[in-house]
């Protein structure tokens, strides 16, 4: 008996060396290189990139279809860890439009909360049937907020 569990054992020590050393020398494998680039982006799951989210983003940095410098939330920052981790170049963050933030209009904000609901970031405040607002400094200015909003009563205003 004493001799079955040694050898099982052993066994699985060796197995377990193996798999570590070969874990170590392999290449990693797509899929674990876009769940790496996934988790440096920010999660706001904006698109400004051009992508409906930060994981399709990933997969096409992987598959070069995309640059390293689309994710305006995530700044110069993300993509100095991008160009880290894959090896390229730090290339300048491509700003699409000019940065802005959403400013709703509180005398016609009727509290629906289909804003609130629509923030990637959680930047919009307020109760059920009561104003909100917006905190600058967390909103990264996606404009997912305007279209839901029934009475317009959101707009982009340029960051100064």
């Amino acid at each position: 008996m004493l001799t079955a569990v040694i050898t099982l054992a052993s066994i699985a020590l060796i197995a377990g060396i193996g798999l570590s050393v070969a874990a170590r020398r392999l290449p990693a494998s797509d899929g674990d290189l876009v769940e790496r680039i996934n988790a440096l982006l920010p999660q706001t799951q904006c698109a400004q990139c051009g992508y409906p989210g930060c994981r399709p983003y990933a997969s096409a940095i992987v598959d070069n279809t995309a640059a390293i410098n689309l994710c305006p939330p995530g700044g110069e920052e993300t993509v100095r860890r991008l160009a880290e981790l894959l090896g390229r170049d730090i290339v300048p963050l491509v700003e699409s439009t000019v940065p802005s933030v959403a400013v709703i209009d509180e005398a016609l904000c009727i509290g629906c909360t289909h804003c609130r609901s629509a923030c990637p970031v959680d930047a919009i405040v307020g109760a059920h049937h009561l104003m909100h607002s917006v905190i600058e400094s967390e909103c990264t200015g996606c404009e997912l907020c305007v279209a839901p909003c029934p009475v317009d009563c959101i707009s982009m205003r340029p960051i100064t």
